[in-house]
């Protein structure tokens, strides 16, 4: 059995792998907040898994911050890593890392980050590649938003609005959004450790929603009874308003990860309507 070291494992990412694999891998936990990277004692592990990070807050850090934890630590730890003979690195960044200007990407789209965040993530990547090779392999994963069963995120305000509201002035939105089940995203990252590959992964539900869409999936699997409607200027005040919470919701990112799909010969083992219903209902597959 593969021994796993994992990082972050107390976030949403990281307890879920380790819930869903805990019969497959013997896992060995590191908190970068509360451990020194020099302790870490490398006996028989054969990858590493790194969620930790520091991500987007309502508080935006210095890029200093983002450099130092999401640059330094995991490639500092990747290099004591393959010092110690470890055969796999498993980075986790994300679709920030491409900008927010774009509409549609795949694995060929060029990077063009513009928040803290993003660029950190982008940095990490250049540096982390650079340790690749035939008997060190540099894994980067990039997801774009995550669901599941108490995942935070923009989804789960989208739960609760419907929850609380039955009338939502959200009817007749037609953006493509891609998001990835946090089942979908933890099989993926089981995959690349499996095969053994290197490189670039971009993650994502097989098809993008869009928000009245997603709403509307909400709410059937809540059995709830909402409406949706179309309110004249609506959307040009909450232009106005709310200019980052008017993209989210009328804009669109769709992802084509088909090579990736292809490198790993993979298929999703959840739909995104299957997604929803396991992330209101709480289930586990």
């Amino acid at each position: 059995m593969n021994k796993l070291l994992i990082t972050g494992s107390n976030g949403y990412l990281g307890s879920s792998f380790l819930n869903q694999y805990k019969s497959k891998y013997l896992f060995k936990r590191f908190s970068l907040l509360n451990q020194k990277i020099e302790d870490i004692k490398f006996d028989n592990i054969n990858a590493i898994l790194h969620c930790a990070a520091l991500v987007h807050q309502k508080v935006e850090h210095s890029y200093e911050k983002y450099y130092e934890i999401n640059v330094i630590y995991p490639v500092k730890l990747a290099k004591i890593a393959k010092q110690n003979g470890v055969k796999q690195f498993i980075f986790i960044s994300t679709i920030a890392v491409y900008g927010e200007k774009k509409e549609k990407l795949d694995e060929n789209t060029t990077c063009n980050s513009v928040t803290p965040y993003g660029k950190s993530k982008l940095e990490a990547e250049k540096q982390l590649l650079e340790l690749n090779d035939d008997n060190f392999l540099v894994s980067i994963i990039r997801p774009p938003m995550i669901y599941g069963n108490n995942a935070p995120g923009n989804i789960d305000s989208l739960v609760k609005l419907v929850k609380k509201i039955p009338i939502i002035p959200l009817a007749n939105i037609e953006n493509k959004r891609s998001f990835i089940s946090i089942h979908n995203l933890c099989y993926i990252i089981n995959e690349v450790i499996l095969q053994k590959k290197s490189g670039i992964f971009l993650a994502s539900d097989d098809e993008p929603l869009s928000t009245s869409k997603l709403i509307d999936l909400i709410a059937k699997n809540l059995d709830k009874k909402i409406y949706l409607i179309k309110i004249p200027f609506f959307e040009s005040l909450l232009k106005i308003l709310k200019p980052s919470f008017h993209k989210r919701l009328y804009g669109s990112l769709e992802i084509d990860n088909t090579i990736t799909k292809e490198k790993l010969n993979l298929r999703n083992p959840v739909s995104v309507e299957d997604g929803i219903k396991l992330m209101i209902k709480g289930e586990l597959i």
